[in-house]
């Protein structure tokens, strides 16, 4: 995998990324070749539509990563896969109007446009079709010795269908109880560098839960020297499933692990403009739904328009998360706080429409512009909730060392949470957000988030 800017990309995936970015310019190339009848003018489209073919590139791009078309599952899904590239299509051609309108020197003629669409929209797919049937072969997945055959390498061993990379073998440690397939288990008869020339390995990764004693520091320091990376447990699965895993989870790591930086000043000054910016803009453009959506809950019963809720924030210091009003005015009149349920009766009809769409969020923008709460973060829970499962889930209460969000890497990767073991499991990517936070994964985020309103997943 690469890391840019704090975010792990799959070779494979960037590679599509190109290809699509090299489809989208040569169909607007044509496109303008086609308007005129011009082929010489598709060829050199760039000089003089420059601005226009990078913008229509850039649009589009953006849009699929929206749509969550970089995503594994959503990869290699060829029907889902359509849906939302059309879906991504879409969207960029709306934006691109809007753009267009507001700024005339990026126009696009219109009979350039069209048959660059059809043609994009042809040939990312295509390229789409290729990826799935040639690139999950060996020669494009990272080749893994994993050291150990116990429980760890096991998990290893059963995210490799799917997971981009290729054990070439496990060493088994000691007197271990070996937990993986015994056929893969490699014999230690030879040193660990001549282990790693002959199967030509990528990556080491330590999969032992006991290391006194077992690790093989001089040969592992060898190989470290001629350039061959290792990791240990927790920052491979890290990497590889965007969380970061908590059974057996030592504080050492935690403490000595690259990341966690995001209490300083600089990026905490970052953070604040980005959220301000980005709150201002969303109050603008929600306008007209948030104005909509107050009526609505007013006609509804009669009721307040706006429900303040008391959460937990930034080191455990309480506030009044404020949304729009989804459940009857006496949900909660015995006091005692719960997770909404399935098809939970309080819930009224404009309330399940709200949540659905996510409306029912938006007037925490307020809580953001107050510095209470920042556009990206963990989700905010009841104080008496937060206190029950910091009792069963080791570092829970480590999520409040960043300011809670109104989306998050959490909640664009795991469906609503109404559980204990639900709770566990979004723990994972509050944690595996506030080790890798930056700039970048917080725009990667907010573009995601897009694709979880559009498609809801888990709403209650």
């Amino acid at each position: 995998m690469i890391r840019v800017f704090h975010v792990h990309v799959a070779k494979p995936t960037l590679m599509l990324g190109l290809f699509d970015a090299l489809f989208l310019f040569v169909s607007i190339s044509l496109g303008y070749g086609i308007s005129k009848l011009d082929f010489e003018l598709a060829i050199f489209a760039y000089s003089e539509h420059g601005m226009q073919c990078a913008f229509y590139v850039g649009a589009i791009m953006l849009s699929l990563l929206m749509m969550g078309l970089y995503q594994r599952q959503f990869i290699s899904d060829l029907k889902i896969a359509l849906l939302r590239l059309i879906a991504s299509f879409a969207t960029a051609v709306l934006a691109m109007s809007i753009v267009f309108y507001v700024f005339q020197d990026t126009r696009i003629w219109m009979s350039a446009l069209l048959p660059a669409l059809a043609i994009g929209l042809v040939s990312v797919f295509l390229g789409r079709l290729f990826f799935v049937r040639f690139a999950d072969i060996s020669a494009f997945k990272r080749r893994v010795l994993v050291f150990g055959s116990s429980n760890q390498a096991q998990e290893i061993e059963s995210l490799e269908d799917h997971g981009g990379f290729l054990c070439v073998g496990f060493l088994k440690i000691g007197d271990e109880r070996p937990a993986v397939d015994p056929s893969r288990i490699l014999e230690c008869g030879s040193d660990l560098i001549d282990i790693i020339a002959e199967f030509d390995v990528d990556e080491v990764v330590v999969a032992i839960q006991e290391r006194r004693g077992a690790m093989p520091t001089n040969e592992l320091l060898a190989c470290r020297m001629q350039g061959i990376q290792i990791n240990d447990f927790w920052t491979f699965m890290e990497r590889q499933n965007g969380q970061v895993e908590l059974d057996e989870l030592r504080p050492s790591w935690m403490i000595f692990s690259e990341g966690f930086s995001s209490r300083s000043r600089l990026q905490r000054m970052v953070k604040r403009v980005f959220d301000v910016v980005i709150s201002l803009l969303m109050l603008l453009f929600s306008l007209p739904v948030t104005t909509l959506a107050a009526a609505a809950v007013y006609l509804q019963d009669r009721g307040p328009v706006f429900y303040r809720q008391e959460r937990v924030g930034l080191y455990g210091k309480t506030f009044f998360l404020l949304k729009f009003r989804s459940m009857t005015v006496d949900a909660e009149k015995d006091g005692v706080a719960r997770w909404a349920a399935s098809n939970d009766a309080r819930v009224t009809a404009i309330g399940s429409f709200i949540r659905l769409t996510r409306i029912d969020e938006i007037p925490q923008i307020y809580n953001v512009l107050r510095g209470e709460m920042s556009f990206i973060g963990p989700r905010p829970e009841r104080p008496m909730i937060v206190d029950e499962l910091a009792k069963d889930i080791p570092y829970y209460n480590y999520r409040d060392a960043v300011k809670p969000g109104i989306t998050g890497w959490a909640q664009i990767n795991y469906p609503y949470g109404a559980s204990v073991e639900d709770s566990k499991h979004k723990l994972k990517f509050d944690l595996f957000y506030i080790k890798n936070y930056s700039l970048m994964l917080d725009c990667l985020i907010l573009l995601q988030t897009v694709r979880v309103v559009l498609w809801p997943q888990g709403v209650r």
